[in-house]
């Protein structure tokens, strides 16, 4: 519940402690299962397992990806972390993406998807600001923008090929 509310004291919580990893793992999983509960009745149970396989390797991709990108790319004079307190502080910001499961609920669907993506931001931009120990949410705000724009064109190249057959 406090990912959720966004408080910065938790993700520092989080990020200092390496023993959260099992519960940042636990909220991915949670979020991601989440997600694919209104996709059920189209992909049946191993869809489901299929999106929480591959949200679970996203979530790695992601941290590695800040990391990367707020560490070499846009550090702050404070800025030391490693990719565990990413991965910890991040999977705590996938606490609000288990509002996803309302998907089942007829008509809410796209409603429902983009306050969670929407959620979901704020809190990935809380923990990685407070994970690369920003000043400022500037900062942050501009990691998230430049490893979601990476992300997706490495996503697009590997689903590309995909498409083409």
């Amino acid at each position: 519940m406090r990912a959720a509310r966004l408080q910065a004291a938790l993700y520092e919580e989080v990020e200092a402690d390496p023993t959260a990893m099992t519960q940042a793992a636990t909220v991915v999983i949670l979020s991601s299962i989440a997600a694919g509960i209104p996709e059920l009745p189209t992909t049946g149970i191993r869809g489901l397992a299929l999106a929480a396989a591959l949200t679970f390797v996203g979530w790695y991709v992601w941290a590695a990806l800040t990391w990367f990108i707020g560490t070499r790319v846009l550090p702050a004079p404070q800025t030391r972390a490693d990719i565990g307190e990413l991965l910890r502080t991040l999977g705590f910001s996938s606490a609000p993406g288990v509002i996803r499961v309302l998907g089942v609920v007829p008509g809410a669907r796209v409603a429902v998807e983009a306050v969670a993506a929407a959620w979901m931001l704020a809190s990935m931009i809380v923990a990685v600001r407070q994970a690369l120990d920003y000043s400022g949410t500037g900062r942050a705000i501009a990691v998230c923008a430049i490893g979601f724009a990476v992300q997706f064109l490495l996503g697009a190249l590997f689903l590309w090929p995909m498409h083409a057959q």
